[in-house]
């Protein structure tokens, strides 16, 4: 009979770190900044006033630090921090300002009517909601129906986050309900809201939520979002954020998908250590004479394959899934090269890189991205980028690429465990804590990610059929309440053992990994943690294929 036992199995793990000092995929170098999620979003959790940073401005620009560097002098500082896209819209800000009053949208419905577009299907048979308004109550995004429909509910939750900020001295955090939880998470000028009936605590949300504020800032700047409201308050963000609404949607859908965004680390492309090397040096070898070029990225199918940086800087895990965010959410990348500003926000949130971005070739899906300080360098950046095609098809690298991908893909209709030997175990996600990198069993399948997409686009109502073969997307919601408990600040757990009539789920975090695996039923505790030192010592043979060891620089 399967154990239908709910209490969760708490202890300290028996078994030492087969590599105590140093575990699998751990490198001394990283090309991303290590990084704990959780961690990082206590603040935003807490519920004073006094205790919430009101300076979301960063205090000094790493994009200036670099221009100083390369001997730029402090006239060419100021004007190479926006793009000629950013002055235009500077300008479009002004003259709105200053010529324009802004009239209220109350429309034509009535007030009945809008009563029941509430009470609608549209908006109420939905799993998870996103609102994003400004601090005056204006909407500006909303994931599902019709911002200027919402106007007045906007106008409810402006009033409910200031009521409690005026009187009480408190941050509205979370309203919470039998069946459901709504989130508020106050970032400058802006209020975002996730409104959620699955099982996810309220950190998790404040972290989707954190990230659709920065996939904004992303295409702003925090430099320019604050000025705009500084100098008009109820400004409609949505003229500024005409065409960016995909990003955003595409990043919300994407979230529900990949553990990568929930663990606050990088999945990396699995590629022979000699194929990864040849395409770096690649890389090196065209731009390290390249004086402003920052970073070098070539990713494929949401994975990284390389990161090639200018010495001393690093990127955050969450910069990296806006990039991919970018490339996935814009089809025009694989017709021709593109040149557009993006701004990192963990990076320096206070201007743009110039980004040339482009695929590596028609026949190889792996997109590369120079990303640099000087706003004119994109054709000395197109031939670097032929070069670097030429060189990585002379060495085979783009086929190697492509059959990587393909077996992707078939470890997705296939069992993806079988290659490694371990029946007892379902699924896995693994995180190496020092290099913020992370490998699962069951690898995105961009096929599914599209079906996943296609049906948010249709409704995205809450879907209560049992699917018959578990995705890497219905594992995550498995995990979430185990990374909840991993995580907590008060209490943390560092072994968590669970079984049900379903399954049986072991987390195990340590000073250098996080582990979740799900097993059979039956599974007994003892036999688990054999199992898990078993993928241990095979994920420690595999690493330097499966992760990125080391740190190269130009």
């Amino acid at each position: 009979m399967a154990s239908t036992s709910k209490d969760n199995v708490q202890n300290s793990c028996s078994h030492d770190n087969p590599e105590k000092d140093l575990e699998p995929g751990a490198s001394h170098d990283s090309i991303l900044n290590p990084t704990d999620s959780f961690e990082e979003f206590a603040s935003e959790m807490n519920t004073s006033l006094e205790g919430r940073p009101t300076d979301v401005t960063k205090k000094s620009s790493t994009i200036s630090e670099i221009q100083s560097e390369i001997g730029e002098c402090s006239k060419e500082l100021k004007e190479t921090k926006s793009s000629e896209n950013l002055h235009n819209k500077d300008e479009a800000i002004s003259s709105s300002v200053s010529n324009s009053n802004l009239q209220e949208e109350n429309g034509d419905d009535t007030e009945s009517e809008v009563d029941d577009y509430l009470k609608s299907p549209e908006l109420v048979n939905k799993e998870k909601h996103v609102f994003i308004l400004s601090t005056a109550g204006k909407p500006i995004y909303t994931r599902y129906g019709n911002e200027d429909k919402l106007a007045g509910l906007c106008g409810v939750i402006q009033a409910l986050v200031s009521v409690v900020e005026e009187q009480n001295r408190d941050i509205l955090r979370s309203i919470i309900t039998k069946d459901c939880k709504a989130v508020f998470l106050v970032k400058g000028p802006l209020i975002l809201v996730g409104m959620s009936k699955s099982n996810e605590s309220e950190t998790q949300l404040v972290l989707q939520l954190t990230y659709a504020f920065n996939q904004i800032v992303s295409v702003l700047t925090l430099t320019q979002l604050n000025r705009i409201f500084e100098q008009r308050r109820n400004y409609d963000l949505r003229r500024l954020l005409s065409g960016a609404e995909r990003l955003i949607d595409n990043l919300l859908i994407f979230m529900e998908k990949d553990p990568a965004f929930l663990l606050g680390a990088v999945r990396c492309l699995p590629l022979p250590e000699k194929v990864r090397e040849n395409i770096t040096n690649a890389i090196i070898s065209t731009c390290h004479k390249i004086r402003d070029l920052v970073f070098a990225i070539l990713i494929a199918g949401n994975q990284l394959i390389t990161l090639v940086r200018m010495k001393k800087y690093t990127l955050h895990p969450s910069d990296i899934h806006l990039l991919f965010n970018l490339v996935r959410s814009s089809e025009s990348f694989k017709t021709a090269e593109s040149w557009t500003p993006i701004c990192l926000p963990k990076f320096d949130a206070t201007g743009f890189l110039h980004g040339h971005v482009s695929y590596i070739s028609e026949d190889c899906q792996a997109c590369l991205l120079l990303l640099t300080v000087q706003r004119d360098a994109f054709y000395p950046l197109s031939q670097a980028k032929h070069t670097i095609s030429d060189k990585l098809r002379r060495s085979n690298c783009l086929t190697a690429i492509n059959d990587a991908l393909n077996r992707n893909k078939d470890l997705t209709t296939t069992n993806p465990l079988k290659h490694i030997g371990i029946p007892e175990i379902r699924h896995f996600m693994y995180k190496c804590k020092s290099t913020a990198q992370l490998f699962t069993s069951d690898p995105i399948s961009l096929d599914r990610l599209q079906d996943y997409r296609q049906r948010h686009k249709e409704g995205g109502d809450v879907v209560k059929n049992k699917v018959e073969k578990l995705s890497d997307m219905d594992y995550v919601r498995n995990y979430r309440e185990f990374c909840s408990k991993i995580h907590c600040a008060q209490s943390p757990a560092k072994l968590i053992f669970r079984s049900n009539s379903e399954d049986t789920i072991l987390a195990w975090i340590t000073n250098g990994f996080e582990l979740y695996v799900t097993f059979d039923p039956l599974m007994e505790k003892d036999l688990a943690i054999r199992a898990v030192d078993r993928l241990l010592r095979w994920i420690k043979n595999e690493e330097k294929r499966i992760f990125i060891m080391n740190a190269p620089t130009f």
